[in-house]
């Protein structure tokens, strides 16, 4: 019995390969290739390719298998500048980037007491209220600076020097507003405010347990009451009166009530304060841990330099834009602050002789002098530098009263100095350089010497024609 299984009985002798082509054969093909037309060859090559669909496919967003952690770990890799362009991807991109974001400098206070700033900015730790405590017409578009704060203001709006009090929001509001914030922002670090209440500060302190850094501006004693609610307290600034823009008293119970609450400072600055010894000296027996301390165009009473000597740890002073540094320091004559190390003035006046003494005899154990911009700045009374005793860094910049003369004959004392840095001191000249200051700047590690920036310039341009008056330079011919 027979059957067909279906499949083909192989032969039993293998068929013969195909041949494969020749050499010449390959040459001969590829030469009709090339004496082709153009267009024919466009023809095969477009009869090879696969036809591409016209219809327009879209791709999966694989940003969806990641999980929100990881995702926030990529966008973190990426510059602060270009994240604010990844929240318009879609909302899960917005929300991530509002995670993201620490700090945040608010100018509509709507969009913090309506609750817009908590949902958007879930883990701020610093927030800046200073310009949205000020109600500015919309549309506004002039930008007033100050070196405390900056705000805009409509045209004809700004017109007396009580502008900015008299459009700060009550002191109601801006205490609910920190409310809502403290409500929200419970890993806040640091907090820019003004015209709050003790209150206010109170709301913030029950909530904001991490906050290390607090500036006040407008701030009064009253609002100091509040201050001691915060266990963590580390930086203070206070902002009291400032001319032209509002008027505030930090007086010696202020600095009082502030010493008893805040034992835990490490740096502290005094804008516009009032007070006087006693505050002074209340910080520097409560505050031990101070050790950088900023006084600011001070209102301060006379003797309040005596109150430095009770802060022992104190390493850093720091005195800005202050008219006369003290009116009385003659108690100061026979004390000093021993652990001090920094010495740093900009935009004071330093014409009084009795007050300059004063202070660097209280500073006496400083070892990096800073002058910067300083008024009364001469020989005279730079001479009196020679009270520091193991300076090893100086700086001064703008101090167009004192000469060659003057500041060797005090850096000379001053065996231990290693940097010395020069700059836009006009009267200070290359060529009265002596050989005894020379070996002195050959000795040190750093030298910073451009004082006269016109002489510089002119002996760099020596021999190039650059700089000649123009009947000399233009000859004719």
């Amino acid at each position: 019995m027979s059957y067909n299984t279906g499949k083909k009985e192989s032969s039993p002798v293998s068929p013969l390969k195909k041949r494969r082509a020749s050499w010449s054969e390959l040459w001969v093909n590829h030469h009709q290739l090339l004496s082709s037309s153009p267009l024919d060859f466009a023809a095969k090559f477009q009869s090879l390719t696969p036809p591409i669909s016209k219809s327009k496919t879209l791709l999966p967003d694989f940003t969806l298998l990641l999980p929100d952690l990881i995702l926030i770990r990529v966008i973190e890799k990426i510059p602060k500048s270009k994240r604010k362009n990844l929240s318009l991807v879609c909302k899960r991109w917005f929300k991530l980037h509002g995670r993201l974001v620490r700090s945040l400098k608010v100018s509509d206070w709507e969009f913090l007491s309506s609750g817009r700033l908590i949902s958007r900015f879930p883990n701020l730790d610093t927030v800046d209220l200073v310009s949205g405590c000020l109600i500015s017409p919309p549309n506004s578009g002039i930008l007033v600076n100050h070196r405390i704060v900056s705000f805009t203001v409509g045209v004809g709006s700004y017109q007396s020097w009580s502008f900015f009090e008299e459009n700060l929001l009550s002191v109601d509001i801006v205490e609910r507003g920190l409310k809502a914030l403290a409500g929200g922002c419970f890993n806040l670090r640091k907090l820019v405010v003004t015209n709050t209440s003790e209150l206010g500060l109170l709301n913030v302190a029950e909530e904001c347990s991490r906050l290390q850094e607090l500036e006040l501006h407008k701030c009064s004693d009253s609002v100091l009451l509040g201050i001691g609610a915060f266990e963590n307290l580390q930086i203070l600034r206070l902002v009291g009166n400032v001319d032209g823009l509002y008027n505030s008293l930090v007086s010696d119970i202020g600095l009082m009530i502030l010493a008893q609450g805040c034992k835990r400072l490490v740096k502290l600055e005094l804008v516009g304060c009032e007070g006087g010894f006693d505050g002074i000296k209340e910080i520097g027996e409560c505050c031990q841990m101070l050790e950088e301390l900023t006084v600011c165009d001070h209102k301060m009473e006379s003797g309040w330099l005596g109150g430095l000597r009770y802060c022992e740890n104190l390493k850093t002073l720091k005195l800005v834009s202050c008219k006369k540094i003290d009116n009385d320091p003659d108690e100061c004559l026979s004390c000093c602050c021993p652990t001090l190390e920094r010495l740093h003035l900009e935009k004071c006046q330093l014409r009084d002789k009795n007050t300059v003494k004063a202070l660097f005899k209280m500073c006496e154990a400083a070892r990096e002098i800073v002058f910067q911009d300083c008024w009364g700045l001469d020989n005279d009374i730079f001479s009196l530098a020679m009270a520091f005793g193991r300076v090893k860094l100086l700086y001064l910049e703008g101090c167009s009263l004192l000469t060659t003369s003057g500041l060797e004959s005090v850096i000379l004392h001053w065996h231990e100095l290693e940097h010395l840095k020069v700059v836009s001191c006009k009267n200070i000249k290359d060529s009265e350089v002596s050989p005894s200051l020379s070996a002195l700047f050959s000795a040190l590690v750093e030298l910073q010497w451009r004082p006269d920036t016109r002489s510089h310039l002119s002996s760099s341009l020596t021999g190039t024609g650059i700089g000649g008056k123009g009947g000399k330079f233009f000859k004719k011919t």
